[in-house]
């Protein structure tokens, strides 16, 4: 838990992380978009506080390799960060706008179009 919130303090370093993991396993998570929508709110200015704090630990998660199930592994990898950032977005749902998820279509297409 420690790690995780280390993670969270650098914030600069952990978008850098976040995009490069993106990059790499976006086409192999049915869950892209929350999560890429997730971290559009998380760095939006008017989000509050506590949802942002929400968020930036799920995304944390996401990003930092020593996590419960190795996202290596077929189909079971990325089933922690899932439920992670499922659980994230439920205490926030109301915090993540049409905006952010239009965004989150936007830069997944970019992504796609950069593979």
């Amino acid at each position: 838990m420690e790690a995780i919130r280390e993670e969270t303090r650098d914030e600069e370093g952990l978008k850098r992380r976040f995009w490069a993991k993106l990059k790499r396993v976006a086409g192999k998570i049915p869950f892209a978009e929350d999560l890429v929508a997730a971290f559009f709110c998380a760095t939006d200015p008017s989000t509050p506080r506590r949802v942002k704090l929400i968020l930036f630990g799920a995304i944390a998660y996401f990003v930092f390799p020593a996590d419960a199930i190795s996202d290596f592994l077929p189909l079971l990898g990325f089933a922690d960060d899932a439920a992670v950032l499922a659980a994230a977005i439920t205490q926030v749902a109301g915090s993540i706008t049409e905006e952010h998820r239009e965004k989150a279509r936007e830069a997944l297409k970019d992504t796609a179009d950069e593979a």
